[in-house]
């Protein structure tokens, strides 16, 4: 029996003799998006491949890992650097609560390294795991596409393999890229990746980025002792937040002892006997034992895909053009997540990958909802936002707004002596009292946001 499509409210019409494929789908890429979308294809009915990249915790054109960003080197050991980094500060509070703690404490980065990289390869095998229940064929290598319906597979040991699939899925994700600046900036400095598998611990950081990425990572080697500078073009960090909560912020970075650069860049990085000496476009010099570009560029991952070859539309950045369910131009081939540019979040992949496979398998036309997005920064203390920022409801609301504020001191501190303020916020319309955005900026606050999301 033909399979059917649906494509706003229009079945497709299978061919009078249809063509055999090797595969009804077969998918570039086992990150997030691309293993949700093989997974749920599979699971009705779609006879489904996929690979992927060797494993390594640093990407390149060449390495990867099933799991992809999120799970090996994005927001998985991230937040493990966080938990690791925040117990400086629980030490320090502990002992106002009478706790009579040894001055030399002393912090293992190596001990946090080795258990961060055990838990990303025990992901990286449930992944696995999860595609063979599903009934996934896997292959391990690097994929390419060769024809509107044809895929090639170049194992580990160079043999090629060659597939035909009536779909196929590009899910190849993203990465990190650095700014050209003068100097031996490929030499001199590291991007996230790289700073998720530090050898050896700096004892100074420069941070170049004023994005959720660059402010965790100062957070994290704050937390760690390592005196962290954090560059920045603009005079608040987190552009595109709302501006109230950057200010704060910008606050807590800098009482937790985090030098703040604002309206500084780097103009060339330059190698020394003792370290890295760092040159702003101000004329300031500082030396640093590392420096970390985090400036929010990432590049889709689409340079050897050959997509273009094929006749896949991209954009000016590279990523994989799409329609608003997620198809390219050749009707065969469809993309998700951060390959495609669009909101650039794990669980926004996730989305993009269930609704593929219900359009596509489930007879069920589902175009992704990117309103109201959920996200949080991972600084400590931790900010969490869904909605709009007051600044988005002023420009977008139709009549008048309420702007709610609270700003208060945990209980905890008031023992601890932390002076570190929670501050809440509620944007709602006037008229109908209806929530169009909240943030939160305080301990545990991605967890306590995620009970207002159901708000908006």
């Amino acid at each position: 029996m033909a399979r059917k499509m649906l494509i706003d409210g229009e079945l497709s019409k299978a061919n009078e003799e249809e063509t055999h494929y090797d595969f009804d789908l077969f998918v570039i890429g086992a990150g997030s998006g691309g293993v949700r979308a093989a997974r749920f294809s599979a699971n009705y009915g779609a006879k489904v491949g996929i690979c992927e990249l060797p494993f390594d915790p640093v990407s390149s054109e060449t390495l990867g890992g099933f799991g992809g960003t999120c799970v090996i080197r994005g927001c998985v050991p991230k937040k493990i650097l966080v938990y690791g980094a925040s117990f400086r500060g629980e030490i320090e509070d502990a002992k106002n609560y009478g706790w009579k703690l040894n001055d030399n404490l002393d912090f293992n980065w190596k001990e946090l390294l080795h258990k961060k990289t055990e838990e990303i390869v025990r992901l990286n095998g449930i992944y696995k795991r999860l595609l063979t229940n599903a009934g996934v064929k896997m292959y391990e290598g690097e994929g390419k596409v060769v024809g509107p319906n044809e895929v090639e597979v170049t194992q580990i040991d160079g043999t090629k393999l060659c597939y035909s699939a009536k779909h196929i899925l590009i899910a190849t994700g993203s990465r990190a890229q650095r700014p050209t600046i003068p100097g031996q900036v490929m030499e001199l400095s590291i991007t996230s990746d790289e700073a998720l598998s530090l050898d050896e611990l700096p004892k100074r950081a420069v941070i170049l980025g004023g994005g959720y990425i660059a402010v965790e990572f100062a957070s994290i080697w704050n937390g760690m002792g390592v005196s962290v500078d954090l560059f920045f073009r603009k005079e608040l960090p987190l552009r595109g937040f709302d501006d109230e909560m950057r200010a704060v912020v910008a606050r807590n970075l800098e009482a937790r002892g985090i030098n703040l650069h604002p309206r500084t860049n780097l103009s060339e990085l330059v190698r020394a006997d003792d370290g890295i000496k760092v040159i702003t476009d101000h004329g300031e010099e500082l030396m640093a034992d590392v420096v970390l570009f985090a400036t929010d560029s990432r590049a889709p991952n689409t340079k050897r895909l050959n997509l273009e070859v094929v006749g896949v539309e991209l954009d000016k950045i590279g990523a994989v053009k799409v329609d608003e369910y997620s198809r390219t131009n050749i009707p065969s081939i469809w993309a998700v997540g951060d390959v495609t540019n669009r909101v650039n979040l794990t669980p926004v992949a996730l989305m993009e990958g269930t609704c593929f496979a219900k359009t596509v398998f489930g007879g069920q036309p589902s175009k992704p909802d990117y309103r109201d997005v959920p996200c949080a920064v991972f600084c400590l203390p931790s900010l969490s936002v869904v909605g709009l920022s007051e600044e988005q409801a002023i420009d977008q609301a139709e009549g008048d707004i309420l702007v709610f504020t609270s700003s208060f001191n945990p209980m905890k501190n008031t023992i601890s002596g932390r002076q570190e303020k929670t501050v809440m916020k509620l944007v709602v319309d006037a008229e109908t009292d209806k929530v169009l955005g909240a943030s939160m900026c305080g301990p545990d606050a991605p967890e306590i946001m995620q009970e207002q999301t159901t708000s908006i």
